[in-house]
């Protein structure tokens, strides 16, 4: 007889998408520039997302979602500082209204990476002091304006891989290093192209500047999207890298130090100004570990069930929880489905254990253009051929829809 973990009434089930990353044709912000000048992989019209965005809505419909994270673009809504683009508006309550209207409840995440290049260009969040007042400015308009469509909103995205590929490891835009940060072994996100670093001791500090100050950004959003919609709920979404170990008391202070470090340092400075909190799993790294572990096409270690312990970290802050982002790159589509029930399963776990989860959202809907690896990472429960843009459906992909539709899943 099957055994079947259930979960709570009303659960979310779905899957996300990032604008840059699905929409295309986005030209007037950070990363198109550094794409232009060939620090990162060409971004093109991606999976033109922004002109077929109900066919994907059908396809996810009909795959059992019954809800949708996706971010809208700063540089389309604010092409030029304090000017706002009313059409762009306009195509983001269409694309609400598209999922309204096929029953699925719309996440919407206002900053995903990437800036407007006026923003970037006179200094982004590093170099400008009302960089917080721009942002909440920008949060505060959005939420008005799409507020009676949406309830959820998510500030921003990933602030500490944000941080540290921008200003550590100089991956991303930007591309500021440290010095000897190759010397220590954390999973992280890499880059095809040679991006020509800037190495300096003073990227150490800039680091600290930048996170300190998304951290006012979204304390600031957090109040101007109230302000506007006072029945809003408001959060933000964390990247939880699950540090652990195994016995050795050395180890153990390490992978305490490290959770501090990439997990609850930045989150203790927001956390009080959050109705939910995000949750993005998709690495681990153990400390005296000599496992060998199967890795995905991004080479991070195969290890789904350490989603229970990200979330358990999460615990402390006493705040609903939804999982806005995990999922395996994997072209051949071998192991997204095992990896899935993994996930699935990790989160059932944390759930009995008390922590207050309230939806899954798989990363992604769509392959897409993944950041600095361009197109060569295949994330996506649909297929995409990018040349054509047709969508195929892969196989994992259903295993998933059964899991959405009896809101559990049946272990064998």
């Amino acid at each position: 007889m099957k055994q079947v973990l259930k979960f709570p009434d009303n659960f979310f089930w779905g899957a996300a998408t990032s604008s840059f990353q699905v929409e295309g044709n986005i030209e007037n912000m950070d990363w198109a520039k550094a794409a232009r000048e060939g620090k990162v992989p060409l971004i093109g019209r991606a999976c033109d997302h922004y002109n077929r965005f109900e066919q994907d809505f059908d396809l996810a419909k009909s795959l059992g979602h019954n809800c949708h994270r996706f971010s809208v673009e700063w540089a389309r809504i604010e092409p030029e500082e304090g000017k706002f683009d009313e059409k762009e508006i306009e195509h983001y309550r269409s694309v609400l209204k598209a999922l309204r209207v096929r029953g699925m409840e719309p996440f919407i995440t206002l900053w995903h990476f990437t800036l407007p290049l006026w923003f970037s260009e006179s200094g982004g969040f590093e170099s400008r002091k009302d960089a917080p007042e721009i942002f909440a400015r920008y949060s505060g308009y959005v939420a008005e304006k799409l507020g009676d469509l949406c309830t959820h909103f998510s500030t921003i995205n990933e602030a500490l891989p944000y941080v540290s590929n921008g200003w550590r490891r100089g991956t991303w835009p930007p591309f500021k290093k440290w010095p000897l940060i190759d010397l220590i072994g954390v999973p992280s996100y890499t880059n095809s192209k040679e991006a020509k670093e800037e190495i300096s001791i003073k990227n150490f500090f800039a680091y600290f500047k930048v996170l300190r100050r998304l951290g006012q950004a979204h304390n600031a959003a957090y109040d101007a999207i109230k302000k506007v919609r006072p029945k809003a709920e408001v959060g933000i979404v964390s990247h939880i890298i699950f540090f652990h170990s195994n016995n050795n008391p050395i180890n153990k202070l390490i992978a305490k130090i490290m959770n501090w470090h990439f997990n609850h340092h930045f989150l203790g400075h927001v956390a009080r100004k959050c109705d939910t909190l995000g949750l993005n799993y998709y690495i681990h790294k153990k400390f005296g570990d000599s496992r060998k572990y199967e890795k995905t096409d991004m080479n991070w270690d195969v290890y789904p069930e350490g989603i229970e312990g990200a979330l358990i970290m999460l615990k402390r802050y006493k705040t609903p929880i939804y999982i806005c982002e995990a999922g395996v790159a994997d072209a051949t589509d071998k192991i997204r489905a095992e990896y899935i029930k993994g996930l699935v399963i990790g989160t059932h776990r944390a759930i009995q254990d008390g922590v207050d989860v309230r939806g899954f959202m798989y990363w992604s809907l769509l392959d897409n253009y993944e950041l600095a690896h361009g197109y060569t990472k295949r994330f996506g429960l649909i297929q995409v051929d990018f040349e054509t843009q047709q969508r195929t459906v892969r196989p994992s992909a259903y295993v998933y829809k059964e899991i959405c539709e009896l809101n559990a899943i049946a272990l064998t």
